[in-house]
């Protein structure tokens, strides 16, 4: 066995930066972050000097010096990456959206629109992306773990510990992820973030339904419970023309939906609702709630009240963080003791550490990763046929 684990980060930006925290935190495995690479020199270098790490002018160079690849691009290059770094025998971690669609000739076409772009080619592009990352990740014997902090937050966890060991079965799940818009610029344009609400807010509760319902079916029957269909809706309501922008949400989006639910069936017939929006101030709007035959367990990750404060004045806590996206720190508020921890960054990477040493499969591995993304184009499909359900194709194309 290696001494260590070696990690490289392709990609020096946001999810670069929080991905390190994550490692630093990762106990009882040698790792080590060894190097980064990025599209220019000026961001891979300050990351390097930020961090003490090697700064990689290519990604070739990169692979040549780890054992793990994290993949913290933008969605758009993640196939590319994964794959050409499982060709090369490296693990790999994919941060979210897994992939997707991104156009006819990716980035190059400004003229490309998503919401108008027929849904039913995003979902054929979309699984054949994620069918050659998964032969890639087979071919080569190495994990991929999927980037999904949902699946590791403590108290989805703790539900996956109650449903174990009482033997629930769960009736109905319903789950949203939803604040008052992202902060990145590429975020509102297709081309770049392979959807709007549903793919990059959706995709978090819908995740950790569809890891329960598996952990529930492999831990009674040794089979996962997998979806089976979806319904869907998405609106512009930003983009309405009756609109009025006070000036709390971001409104600009060249071409995603800021509003969108799912209505997804099992294999067993159980269901899930899932809702996801750029329309919630106050922070962010994040939980999971189960109804099962015997017990019901509301999952909240954001915002939790082990905490509360109440500041008489918006400047005393200039320097202080609260929770992610709060609008205002003036009066009572929740903050966080430990936000990162209750999002389940730290056991994910920990997960991942353990699983790429160990060389078995993560929690959230590339297998649960194909089936959200299944979910969230077909759900595209059915939101284009306003609301027709959708058979999924789990297993070959559609």
């Amino acid at each position: 066995m290696a001494e260590r684990l070696r990690v490289g980060i392709a990609g020096a930006g946001f999810a670069a930066r929080f991905h390190l925290k994550g490692y630093q935190r990762v106990y009882g495995v040698p790792i080590e972050v060894v190097g980064v690479t990025s599209k220019t020199a000026a961001s891979r270098e300050a990351f390097a000097r930020e961090v003490g790490c090697q700064a990689f002018s290519t990604f070739d160079e990169l692979c040549d010096h780890c054992d793990v690849v994290d993949v913290c691009a933008p969605g758009f290059l993640h196939e590319h990456l994964a794959v050409a770094a499982l060709t090369r025998g490296r693990h790999v971690i994919v941060e979210k959206p897994f992939t997707g669609y991104y156009g006819p000739e990716g980035q190059a076409n400004e003229r490309f629109r998503g919401n108008t772009f027929p849904k039913e080619e995003m979902l054929r592009q979309a699984l054949a992306s994620c069918s050659r990352m998964l032969e890639a990740a087979r071919k080569s014997g190495k994990q991929i773990g999927y980037a999904e902090n949902w699946v590791y937050a403590p108290a989805i966890q703790k539900e996956r510990d109650i449903l174990i060991k009482t033997g629930g079965q769960i009736l109905w799940l319903i789950g949203d992820g939803s604040h008052s818009g992202s902060h990145s610029p590429y975020y509102g344009i297709w081309r770049f973030s392979g959807g709007g609400a549903i793919v990059g807010k959706g995709c978090h509760p819908l995740t950790a339904a569809l890891y329960l319902k598996r952990v529930e079916g492999q831990s009674r029957d040794g089979q996962p419970i997998r979806p089976a269909t979806v319904s869907a809706r998405t609106h512009e309501i930003t983009r309405l023309k009756g609109f009025r922008d006070a000036g709390f949400l971001r409104t600009a989006y060249e071409d995603i939906e800021d509003y969108g639910q799912a209505h997804v069936t099992f294999s067993d017939g159980t269901v899930a609702d899932i809702f996801a929006s750029e329309l919630v101030l106050g922070g962010v709007h994040n939980w999971l709630e189960v109804f099962a035959n015997n017990h019901r367990t509301r999952c909240n990750l954001n915002p939790i009240n082990s905490l509360e404060t109440y500041n008489p004045r918006e400047e005393l806590f200039r320097d202080i963080y609260v929770i992610e996206k709060i609008g205002a720190k003036q009066g009572w508020s929740q903050p966080a003791p430990d936000e990162d921890w209750q999002h389940g960054y730290p056991q994910e990477f920990q997960d991942f550490a353990e699983s790429f040493w160990q060389d078995r499969e993560p929690l959230a591995g590339g297998e649960l990763a194909r089936d959200s993304v299944a979910v969230l184009y077909s759900a595209y499909v059915s939101a284009e046929r306003r609301g027709a359900e959708v058979a999924l194709a789990l297993d070959r194309q559609p």
